[in-house]
Order: structure tokens, then C-alpha cells, then sequence
């Protein structure tokens, strides 16, 4: 497969008025905008730039300007391709190699903070909601119902069967044809992607998903050895979707052996890829041996409307469905599962005694209980949900109104958009006013969307208003603090 190419016209959208007078010679400020593009994952890696000479006449520049900008962004690791050569979009190698589980790939990866906050913080680095008395209620019949079960051994490898049931119902509901037979019980939806991991990738393999993407899942891709593969969501006004073309290149480009996607409210944006666009992406890797995962945990959270259930409908044997009850839930109760071809779960059952020996049983039956409500609990909260969201955006609004916070159809969060490449710096004076964040590089790799920071909406109205006072504070001051820059790393934490 060639590699992708940006064409002139796309590339001049993507700079904006990159331009400034009085901010510096013309070839640094547009290798400055190149590079913040590339961090910001609006350039996916890997792609071909627009030659010197063409670039230079579309921006009116003389050749000399591009190809120092050009040279400049190749120095510092953000071009390959000598001079002469087609300019393609990259990565600086990791600055502290020893650190980093990565070091081989080109990629840093900040790790989890220690535990141990005041009592007064705000914790925004996990988007959960917490338990409601449904939790305790089931946990209570749950109980009930354990000594039938105790005269067993209590291993169940693949899950209880009244288990898988209750979940292979609720992808019948869904219009999945789906048996006790095709899913495995997992400790959450994150074990299941490390089962399918040791299955599935060996070290070297590539991986392609979605960029930005849910911070544990790049983790846990780093952890099998493999190949992380990002190709970036679009990212201008008004877009939507996936890069559905992209997708695909990189998957039969790397030869990859899976691909993980959350393409049901995505963590962190909250966008939902179209039904036409999964036929689409399944018609592009027709005949390849790429295993799509699709990590559906925030599939039932729609805010908007009903469930919009129908997209996420679109079926393959190809395709790996990965769920969980922890964000539609508690995070507390770990349980999740994996939907996907009978020899598989097979294979996967089989090989997980090496890993872990399942799961709880009295977890189990309290997962039972939950899932055969018929989604009643659900349909509580999504209108809690849907006012505190919309509550939040209203008072960003007014504090921050530079702050582009685009209105997502579901999920639990806020993609929003700063005012500059201040993330990391923000998150570091946030946690100063009381406030925990999860910086925008923490949902890429190498420092992408530093313009980005997730905000859940998932804390009473009267915290969320805590919190944009405080971020305004903070705000404020990284505004008047010369430090303010993507090289002034935020305290790293682990993100849910």
C-alpha cells in the first residue's frame, strides 16, 4: 500500500491563519504550525506532504521558506524523507528511552500518578458515574441466590451461563443475533482487550485505532510490544466522523492483526460513526486478516434521542465486540465481556487459565440482576446525564467562552477545544486550585492534542460549577505564566 498524501489544499485548511506579523521569520512560524498539527493528531503520521516547490506556490512563499521549514520539522523528528525525498509525517524518537516501555516505537507514554488527594479536589480524571441503590439491591438478591451455587467449584472459565445469556439477550434486543456461546466474562471491557492482546498480537505487530482514544487501551498496546498505529479523527468545524479511508490503508499498509475502535461514543469525543460509514470500513478490509475490535462500553449512554442502537447493529465475523458495565453502571463492579465467533471465544477460554482463572461469582450474579432491568436504571439517568452536560457547557460558556466545546451526542464527557497548546500547563495549575484533570496528550501518543482536555459531566451540578471557577482560575493564570508551553508535562494520572 502507498502511503497517504496530503494535498495542498487540505494541508492550507489545516494551518489556518498561521501566519502572524512580528511573531518570527516566516519558515518558523509555518514548521511551528506543521508541528502542531502533527502533535495535535490533525496530520495523521505517516502521511505524504505536499512537495517543496508545490507548497511554496500555493502559499505564495518562495521555495527557500518551505524547504527551511521543511529542513527545521526534519531535524527535530517530525519529517522523514531527506531533501529532495517526499517529505512524509512522523514522530521525534522518546527524549528519555530508559522510561519508556515504548522506546523502540518512537512513542512516551506519561504512567499513573500516585494515589493519596486532599479531600477537597476534584477528581475529572475519571469519567464514572457513582453507584445508585440499584447497585446495593442487586448485590443483595445476588446474595440470596450465591448458596445455589456453592456446591460447584466455582470456576467458570468462560462465565456463569446465566451470565452470558443475560448479555447475548441484549444484543438480540440490539439486533445482533448472538448466543450464550459467542461471549466470554471478563474482569471489565479493558481485561477483555488484554485477552484478545495475548491472543491475537505478538511483539512488533501493529495495532491501528482511533486518535485520541480511551488512555488504558494504548497502555495495554504498548504493554503486548506492539505497534500503536493512530490515524486521526477529522478535526475541523462541523466534522463528525471517522477516516474511514485511513482506517483502512493503515490496517492493510501494516499488515495489522487487529484494529481497536471505539466507534460508539468515542472516549474522549463522544462522536458515533454512522452505520454507512462501518459498511463502509468492513467493505474496505473485505479479504484482509484484521481483527476489528470494537470497544462498545459507551454504547448505551446516548444522550441524545433514544439509544441510537441501529449504526452499532452492523455485523462481521471479523468483528470483536468488547462490553462493559462500568461506565453504564459502576465502576466498582468489574465485570465485562467479550462478543465475538465461537472458535474464538473458544480460544480465548482456553487460554486465559494462564492469565486469570474468572471471575467472581457473586459479581456475576449481581450483573445478572442489573442486566435483566430492562434497562430501567438507564433510562434514569440518561436525563441526569443529559442536564449536567448541558450544564456544564453552558457555564464554560461564560467563564471560559474561548474554550470551543462542542455538544456530544453521548458519552460521559466534553471534548474541548482550547485557545492554544496549553493542556499540560493547564492541567498542572487546575491541580494546583483543587482540580484533577486528564491532559490531552494522555489520550494520544508523543504529546498530541495538547489544544485538547476531556471534561466529564458525570459530578452534580454544583461541582461542575466548582470546577469551571476553578479551571478559570487556572486558566487565567497559565495565561500570565511564560512557562506555558507542550514541553512543561502535566503531572501524569491514570485515566478511566
Amino acid at each position: 500500500m502507498t502511503p497517504r498524501t496530503i494535498r495542498s489544499a487540505t494541508l492550507i485548511r489545516h494551518l489556518g491563519d498561521w501566519r502572524r506579523p512580528g511573531a518570527g521569520a516566516a519558515y518558523r512560524q509555518l514548521a511551528g504550525a506543521v508541528r502542531l498539527l502533527i502533535l495535535d493528531g490533525r496530520l495523521p503520521l505517516d502521511a505524504r506532504l505536499p512537495g517543496e516547490r508545490e507548497l511554496a506556490q500555493t502559499l505564495g512563499l518562495s521555495r527557500t521558506t518551505v524547504s527551511a521549514a521543511y529542513g527545521g520539522l526534519r531535524d527535530d523528528g517530525f519529517l522523514t524523507g531527506g531533501q529532495g525525498a517526499a517529505a512524509r509525517t512522523s514522530l521525534p524518537p522518546s527524549r528519555n528511552p530508559s522510561r519508556n516501555p515504548g522506546r523502540n516505537l518512537g512513542l512516551t507514554r506519561p504512567p499513573a500518578s500516585p494515589e493519596g488527594e486532599a479531600s477537597d479536589v476534584i477528581d475529572l480524571t475519571a469519567a464514572v458515574l457513582p453507584a445508585d441503590p440499584n447497585i446495593h439491591a442487586a448485590y443483595v438478591r445476588a446474595l440470596e441466590r450465591l448458596p445455589a451455587n456453592l456446591p460447584g467449584h466455582g470456576y467458570e472459565t468462560a462465565g456463569l451461563e446465566e451470565l452470558r445469556e443475560a448479555v447475548a439477550a441484549g444484543y438480540r434486543r440490539r439486533g445482533l443475533p448472538t448466543s450464550a456461546g459467542q461471549i466470554l466474562i471478563t474482569h471489565g471491557a479493558h481485561n477483555g482487550l488484554v485477552h484478545l492482546l495475548r491472543l491475537t498480537v505478538r511483539p512488533g505487530d501493529a495495532v491501528v485505532f482511533d486518535h485520541p482514544t480511551y488512555p488504558q487501551a494504548i497502555d495495554a498496546i504498548l504493554a503486548a510490544g506492539a505497534r500503536p498505529i493512530p490515524v486521526a479523527l477529522p478535526d475541523e468545524d462541523g466534522e463528525e466522523g471517522w477516516d474511514v479511508e485511513g482506517l483502512a490503508c493503515a490496517c492493510r499498509r501494516h499488515t495489522a492483526p487487529m484494529a481497536y475502535l471505539v466507534l460508539d461514543h468515542n472516549n474522549p469525543t463522544g462522536r458515533m460513526m454512522r452505520a454507512a460509514d462501518r459498511l463502509r470500513l468492513l467493505s474496505a478490509l473485505k479479504g484482509s486478516e484484521t481483527l476489528l475490535v470494537l470497544d462498545e462500553t459507551l454504547v448505551e449512554l446516548t444522550l441524545s434521542g433514544p439509544p441510537a442502537l441501529t449504526a452499532s447493529a452492523v455485523d462481521a465475523p471479523r468483528m470483536v465486540r468488547l462490553g462493559s458495565m462500568s461506565k453504564s453502571v459502576w465502576g466498582g463492579l468489574r465485570i465485562g465481556w467479550i462478543r465475538a465467533d465461537r472458535a474464538v471465544i473458544q480460544r480465548l477460554a482456553q487460554s486465559r487459565a494462564s492469565f486469570d482463572l474468572g471471575v467472581p461469582i457473586l459479581e456475576q450474579l449481581a450483573a445478572v440482576e442489573l442486566l435483566n432491568d430492562a434497562g430501567a436504571a438507564l433510562a434514569v439517568r440518561r436525563p441526569l446525564l443529559r442536564a449536567r452536560r448541558d450544564h456544564l457547557r453552558a457555564r464554560l460558556a461564560e467563564r471560559l467562552p474561548d474554550w470551543v466545546c462542542p455538544r456530544p451526542a453521548g458519552g460521559l464527557s466534553l471534548w474541548a477545544r482550547l485557545p492554544g497548546p496549553i493542556s499540560s500547563a493547564l492541567t498542572q495549575q487546575a491541580a494546583e486550585e483543587g482540580v484533577r484533570l486528564a491532559a490531552g496528550p494522555r489520550f494520544g501518543i508523543d504529546g498530541a492534542f495538547e489544544r485538547r482536555l476531556r471534561l466529564p459531566y458525570t459530578l452534580p451540578e454544583p461541582e461542575l460549577d466548582q470546577v469551571v471557577e476553578r479551571l478559570a482560575r487556572a486558566a487565567a493564570r497559565v495565561g500570565r505564566s511564560p512557562k506555558s508551553t507542550p514541553s512543561q508535562p502535566s503531572r501524569p494520572v491514570a485515566v478511566y
